[in-house]
Formats: structure tokens, sequence, C-alpha cells
């Protein structure tokens, strides 16, 4: 762990601080990186240890502790200092490992430096302050007499280390045009960047503008620059300023590039801005540039994401009165809105049209129509348009088939097209197995799935992590645990590293179905493993344990999740209020619900679900009607299944007015009966004795449909 450690923080009686080096660091990462603390950054590690066992050698270590103020530190020749002095010091004292490549660095400097008359390396210790006027003058020198921006951008970082302060604006807008002469503009984009960060203000963008105009020396750099600025705005998603800056820089008769333009309208457009993004078009248009196929077709996607393909279909045709020529991807763009709606004739028939434009229809936009057919279930018509297209499916286009037939479950026919793939000479990859066995195991035929990873394995194709991970759900969700850990061990057998979700997937498979012991044993593999548990593991074990009744235990992992910085969500919170309302501990279950008012967290339904079963089972209708009616009044939406816990709770004490009321309620807001509310009202009316207590309770749902003009299949 790297830390600023002052030494007097080192004399703590529950921590060993053992420092494994000094180290002053090679290169300075950023340009706004100055240490506020007036220490070097030192390696260390924190071991805590137990008062009884301690070692009796804390104080050795402790007396090799070394802190290096910042003030004093020295570079083998160069040194920084009071009040940011650059001082040359004929000192030869080895600091870190890294010191010879740094003071190869320091000696360019010094003799470029000496060239230009800065006198440097004399036994004196002559000094040269680090003042804003000389930093800006050291950083040209250096350019100018090595053209090595890096090597500028070195003695930058370096100086901005020694004052321990950020650079001024002039001085950063002096360090940019330099990366951008020596052609390291990616380095330069990132001083722009930090820049524009520190000066957001109101004003900030002007600032910037201003200094950069200040401080250039070539017009080509400049143009180059305020590009970059405004490319920046952009990417900062700071539109409106960009635009004020291209308003600002055209007085100097400057206008970004075509490629800056780009972004900016993708940004306008992107933002909803439309109206705003056709306007820049004119403008550009007045500063001499055209609009290509890629503007436009950034205006026709927009149109098309809008629903809009219409005016998105005006504009391709309208593409050679604007100086472009339509091309592949602007047709595409519509082909693939249509087949999104899906309008396939239409998008078939621009394929068509395409080819009477002069345009070819490539892979992408044959594929997008083939897709669009697969989805809908038309896989003749898909075959057809490869067909006439004379493309030949590749493994892509295969596979979106398989996995459209997959997901509908027609296991037949996906494996008779993964067959037809086979035959044609096109090797399926792990994305082909996977899907195959996905589908398998949706229709819980593991087995099939099983045979597709043996024919995976037999090929020699290496299934993935995600391949493994959906057989054992499936062996999980089978209750053929065995089976689920021989796949989880086969896994790990063949190289692969599970991730949080295998061993989630597992665990919650021996939560439900296998020994609680085994999903703690793979808490502990996957710590030892390195892999940190997620919110899901631990809801897996709470739930776990509330299912085998260990109601506390699963409250103490809560508590811990809470001290250890963890955020539960509802489903932590709900799972262990049930619990405790399973053994009638109502007042554990409110201070959890009020606990997780204080972790921000509203109840949801299943939540409220849970109270009011509590409340039902323990006779306590009176509190249950409240709580019902107080979540209402809170904006909770109830479904069929919490209204029928409260009828049911109504029905077994036999107040059969109030449950009654209870399902007119349900029926007002669109939500029918079921069998479940059928069987409440049979109970209500057994508890009363009533005569015949299913037939009444038929009738008596019969008349509260008709109440509201529904009726059932009794009254036709």
């Amino acid at each position: 762990m790297k830390a600023l450690v002052p030494i007097i923080t080192l004399f703590s009686s529950g921590l060993k601080a053992i420092v494994l080096r000094n180290r002053i660091p090679k290169n300075f990462s950023s340009a706004h990186s100055a240490l506020a603390c007036s220490t070097f950054m030192v390696d260390e590690v924190y071991e805590e240890f137990n008062h009884n066992n301690s070692c009796s050698g804390d104080d050795d270590i402790l007396s090799n502790v070394k802190c290096i103020p910042a003030k004093c530190m020295e570079h083998n020749g160069l040194s920084s200092g009071e009040n940011g002095i650059f001082a040359y010091e004929d000192k030869d004292s080895p600091i870190s490992e890294n010191q010879k490549a740094y003071d190869d660095q320091m000696e360019i400097i010094k003799v470029l430096l000496s060239n230009r008359g800065w006198n440097l390396g004399f036994q004196n210790g002559y000094r040269i302050d680090l003042s804003r006027f000389n930093v800006m003058k050291i950083l040209n020198d250096l350019f100018e007499e090595s053209t090595d921006a890096d090597l500028a951008l070195y003695f930058f970082r370096w100086s901005e280390y020694c004052i321990e302060s950020k650079h001024t604006v002039e001085v950063v807008c002096t360090m940019i045009h330099i990366l951008v002469f020596g052609n390291m503009n990616h380095k330069a984009m990132d001083l722009l960047l930090h820049l524009i960060s520190d000066n957001s203000g109101e004003k900030g963008w002007h600032d910037i503008c201003l200094k950069i105009h200040e401080t250039h020396t070539k017009r080509r750099v400049l143009e180059t620059v305020y590009g970059m600025l405004v490319n920046c705005y952009v990417k900062e998603n700071m539109t409106r300023v960009a635009l004020k800056v291209i308003c600002q820089i055209r007085h100097l008769n400057i206008f970004p590039s075509v490629g800056v333009c780009h972004s900016l309208l993708k940004a306008l457009l992107e933002s909803e801005k439309l109206n705003l993004a056709w306007e820049f078009c004119k403008e550009m248009k007045c500063q001499g540039i055209g609009l290509n196929a890629p503007i436009i077709s950034l205006f026709i996607r927009r149109y098309c994401k809008q629903g809009n393909i219409d005016s998105g279909w005006k504009l391709l045709m309208e593409m050679k009165y604007l100086g472009a020529k339509p091309d592949v991807v602007a047709c595409t763009i519509v082909i693939d809105s249509l087949c999104k709606m899906p309008l396939l004739k239409e998008a078939t028939s621009i394929l068509f049209k395409m080819i009477q434009m002069g345009i070819f229809p490539d892979s992408v936009s044959v594929s997008s129509v083939v897709n669009g057919y697969y989805k809908v279930g038309k896989y003749k018509e898909a075959m057809d348009v490869l067909e006439i297209f004379n493309l030949s499916p590749n493994i892509f286009v295969f596979n979106s088939f398989i996995s459209k037939l997959c997901t509908d479950g027609n296991m037949l026919m996906a494996a008779k097209v993964f067959q037809d793939m086979c035959e044609m000479g096109l090797i399926p990859d792990c994305f082909s197995y996977t899907t195959m066995m996905a589908g398998y195991c949706k229709i819980k035929d593991i087995n099939s799935g099983l045979k597709y990873l043996g024919k995976m394995l037999k090929r020699g194709i290496r299934p993935s992590v995600a391949t493994y991970t959906l057989l054992i759900d499936s062996c999980c969700k089978l209750r053929d645990m065995e089976m689920a850990e021989y796949l989880f061990q086969r896994m790990m057998t063949e190289g692969l590293v599970p991730d949080v979700v295998s061993y989630n997937t597992l665990m919650n498979g021996y939560g439900k179905r296998g020994p609680l012991k085994k999903a703690f044993e793979l808490l502990h593999m996957m710590r030892s493993a390195g892999i940190s548990p997620d919110l899901v593991t631990y809801n897996i074990l709470i739930h776990g344990l509330i299912n085998r009744g260990l109601v506390n235990e699963a409250k103490g992992i809560l508590d811990e999740l809470i001290r250890r910085g963890f955020s539960p969500d509802v489903v932590t919170f709900t799972n262990v209020i049930g619990g405790f309302l399973n053994k009638g501990n109502f007042k554990e279950a409110f201070l959890l619900l009020f606990c997780m008012s204080g972790h921000k967290l509203e109840p949801d339904v299943v939540t409220c679900s849970a109270l009011l079963n509590g409340y039902c089972r323990a006779g306590r209708m009176a509190e249950a009607n409240v709580l019902f009616h107080k979540m209402l009044d809170d904006g909770l939406k109830a479904d069929l299944i919490l209204y029928n816990s409260l009828i049911h709770g109504f029905c077994s004490l036999g107040n059969i007015d109030d449950a009654c009321h209870l399902v007119s309620t349900m029926i007002k807001h669109g939500i029918m009966p079921n069998n479940s509310t059928r069987h409440a009202l049979v109970l209500g009316y057994k508890v009363k004795h009533v005569e015949n207590p299913v037939e009444r309770a038929a009738l008596k749902l019969q008349q509260l449909l008709l109440k509201y003009g529904i009726r059932t299949e009794d009254d036709r």
C-alpha cells in the first residue's frame, strides 16, 4: 500500500510498519499531481497484530523507517530548495533503484539548458527561481534545443512536483503547444482535459482561449490546439461551450477540422439538439466545409432512432443535392431501423433499390435483413435473401439464427440449423455450442445439453466460464447437485477460473437444496482465489439460513455487511424481516424496517407481503389492515399475492365482510381474483359454518365481478 507517511504516525500501538523501500518516482504521472504533503511517498505494508502475540522486533523495524522531506529532496545534482527554487548541488547519494534513469534525464536537461545560457552544474550551487516566466522560457528552450517534446514534458512535470502546486494556465498552454509541435497530440489532449476540469467556471473557457493564443508561436500549431480544445469540450459533454469557443476563434479565421465538426454534430444529435446541429451545418458550409456522407449519416441515424424513418429516407435520397453521394453505410442505417420495427418487406426493397443506385449491398446490410427475418421466425425468407444476394452465411449469421430458435424453445429446428452449418464447412465456435446448451437447459433437457458439451470438447473447442455456469445452474435447478459440483470441478481442472457468478450459481444450489455447509465452503474458496463476494453472494447465504430457521445467524451476516461498508439491498432486508416474522418476532422485524429507511431503501411489494403475512399468521388482522392501507397511501401498488394474503387472513377468522371488501377493491383496480382468492372465501364460509361454502364462495365472487361489469364462464 502506498501512502504518505509522516513519521509521527508510525508510533501506533495497533500497527506494525514494514518499510520496503524509499522511492522517488521517475515519472510524474500528471501535470496535476503535485503533492500537498511535504514528504515523499514510501512503500510500506501494515500488518494488524495482537498485543499478546506481538513481536519483540518492533523497535528495530521503526528504527529503519525513513521520511524524506520534500524541501530537502536531492536528485544527485538537481534539487528543489525553498520557495520553489531549482537548485544545483553537487551531491552523490543514491536514493532509489530508478535513480540512474532519472539522472540520465536530468543530465541531458542540464547540458541542453547550459547551451541556452542557463548556468547549471557549478559547484557553488547556482539557483534558478521556478517562476511562471522561467518555466515557460526553459520549456521553450529545451524543445528548441532538442526538438524532444517528451523531454520538455519531463521537466514540466518535475518542476510542478518541485513547486508543490499546479502550473498556471500560461505554463500549461505553453506545454500544450510544444506537445502538438512535437507530434504528441494524445498528451496534449490529456493536459487540455485537465485544464478544462480546473477551469470549469463560467468564464473558464474564455481564459483558456486567451492564454492559448498568447502563448502560441506557430499558426499551424495554434489551429490544431484550438481544434483539440473544441474536441475536449465535446468529450466532456459541454457542447454549448464548444460552440462558444468556435465563435471566439472564428475571429482569428480559425475553424475546426471536419473530424472535430463530425464529433460536435454527433454530440449535438445525441443530446436531441437537432435544430442546433442543422444551424452548425450551415456555418460549416459558410466556412467552405462541405457535408460528407458520414456527417449526413449522423442525421439519418438520429431520424431513424426517433422512429421517423420517412425523414431519414428522404434525407438519404437528397444527399446528392447536399454535395454528398449516398453510400452503403447510410442505406444500412435505414435498413436496420426498418428491420427492428419490423418492416421487413420495406427493408428488402431497399436492398434492391441500392443496386439501382449503383450501391452494392455488403454483408452487413444483407445480414440485417436476414436477422430480421430470423427474429420473426421467417427462416425460408431469410435463406432466400442470402441466396439472391449471393451471400454465403457466416458463423455470425448462423449464430443469430440458432439463438432465436433456442430462445423460442424450437430445439429441433435449432439442431437442424446447427447440423447444416457444420455440413457447409463452417466450424461452430464457443458461442454456437453454448447457445445450444442454453436452449436445451431452458427446456430442462440437461442430457442433450451435456452431449453438446461433449461434442465441443471432442472438436477441441474450449468451453468458457459462461458455458459451465449455465450447465451448473441447470443441474442445480434439477436438484442434481452431484453433477453440478462435478462440472464446477471440471471447469477448474481445465484451467478456467470461475468468476463470482459461477460461485454464486453453485452456492445458490446448495443454499436451496444441498448442505448449507458447502455454500460456506465455497465462500471460503472464493476468498482464497482472490474473488470478492458480492451482495448476491451474501443474499444467497442469508436466504439459505432463513430457510433453515437460523434467523439470528442471518441477522449476524446482515450486521457484518453493514459494518464492512456494504450497501444491503431490499432483498437482503426482506429475507431477514421475513425470517423474524416467521418466528413471530415483530419487534426485530420492524427494527429492520426502520433500518431500511436509514439506508434510503423503500420496502417493495415483497417486503410488504412478508409483513402482512406475519400479521395474518398471528391473527392480528386489525394491525395488518392498518399497515396495508398505510402502504397504499405511501404509493405502493399492491399485487394479487398481497391482496390474497390479507383476504386469507380475514377469512381464517371468519371475517367475510372485510375479505369481500378487499376482493371488490382489487377488482376495481384491475386485479382479477384467482383460485387462491376463491379458496380463501371457501375457508371463510367454513369458519362461519355456512352451508355449501364452495357454492357460496363462487356465488359471492360472481356477484362482485358483475358489480364491475365482468362476466364469468358461468354467466354466459
